[in-house]
């Protein structure tokens, strides 16, 4: 149940602030991995309604699982798990997907980030439920930028969505509808959406506008509200 948008994992979106504005209208928030154990203990004490709504992020190394495992050891009211890398392709990854697997049986894991088929199934197949698909997809993405590698993000969908829905798994699309249908209807609130990262009071962006200018502001619901109105109505959303 809720709306299928997630806050990503960022640090400077993926925040218990942005949690808890988001969870109250049912969207999803992937905590970011730098919050420290008592951090999150604090955030659980105080908002326990909000633990449904977020994933608890990691990184891929040794101490990312040992911090993750800790977390949801010490929360286990949290079901979700984020393993978040810039490239999926390695068998480092896929080990520790498999780790990661063994260690919470029955937490839902989301795992990425990818872009072919092949990695799809291969994630799946060691544990994941849930892949994130998308690398450098537009021609100023960071990534592709620095390092020159991307891949068209509807074309990674397709080919993602289709050998997930194989394995009776989900994708996640990075910047991009699944509902491609709504996408001109909502063309101009998700121009106003894209001022999430830097211009309301949940967010933690450094690039913050001037203090006092309008935008600055403004809270997060406003545009969310306006922007999801569209998917509200669809009958897949029930």
């Amino acid at each position: 149940n809720g709306i299928p948008i997630i806050a990503a994992n960022m640090d400077t979106t993926g925040t218990f602030e942005m949690a808890q504005v988001l969870s109250k209208h049912t969207l999803f928030t992937a905590i970011q991995k730098h919050y420290s154990l008592e951090e999150w203990k604090t955030f659980a004490a105080s908002h326990p309604e909000c633990l449904e709504h977020v994933a608890a992020s990691s990184g891929s190394g040794a101490a990312d699982l040992e911090k993750l495992c800790s977390i949801l050891e010490a929360i286990p009211l949290i079901q979700y798990i984020c393993l978040d890398v810039a490239n999926g392709y390695s068998e480092h990854f896929v080990e520790f997907v498999k780790r990661v697997r063994e260690r919470f049986p029955k937490h839902t894991i989301m795992a990425g980030n990818v872009v072919t088929g092949e990695m799809v199934e291969e994630l799946i197949l060691s544990g994941a439920d849930i892949i994130k698909v998308g690398i450098g997809p537009g021609s100023v993405c960071t990534t592709r930028i620095k390092t020159g590698v991307g891949y068209p993000q509807l074309s990674a969908v397709i080919e993602c969505a289709d050998s997930a829905h194989g394995l009776k798994g989900h994708i996640i699309s990075v910047r991009l509808f699944k509902w491609l249908s709504l996408l001109l209807a909502c063309y101009h609130a998700v121009m106003q959406c894209m001022r999430l990262r830097g211009g309301n009071p949940q967010n933690k962006d450094i690039t913050l506008p001037q203090e006092g200018s309008i935008l600055n502001s403004m809270p997060v619901f406003p545009y969310l509200f306006s922007f999801t109105r569209p998917l509200r109505k669809t009958k897949r959303l029930h």
